[in-house]
């Protein structure tokens, strides 16, 4: 099965689709409960949070949109 994630990225041109990237997972706890939030390593891009943790840290980079001021990266992930 393949999830896709979506990161933030505030600079341009620091991964192209294709890519192969490693993800470092943070918790928080909160008052709904721990959440999940990941980084594309080297500190290129974060996730929102999210209750679903994944079962593993790498994924290939599908897509990039450019916005306004930042990028999203999204992220395919075969668990």
């Amino acid at each position: 099965m393949t999830r896709k994630m979506e990161f933030r990225m505030e600079r341009a041109g620091l991964i192209q689709v294709g890519d192969q990237v490693e993800l470092k997972e943070d918790a928080a706890s909160t008052m709904a409960g721990v959440m999940y939030y990941y980084t594309i390593k080297d500190a290129i891009a974060m996730s929102n949070n999210t209750k679903d943790r994944l079962k593993t840290l790498e994924g290939v980079v599908s897509e990039i949109e450019a916005l306004d001021s930042y990028w999203t990266v999204t992220v395919d992930i075969t668990e």
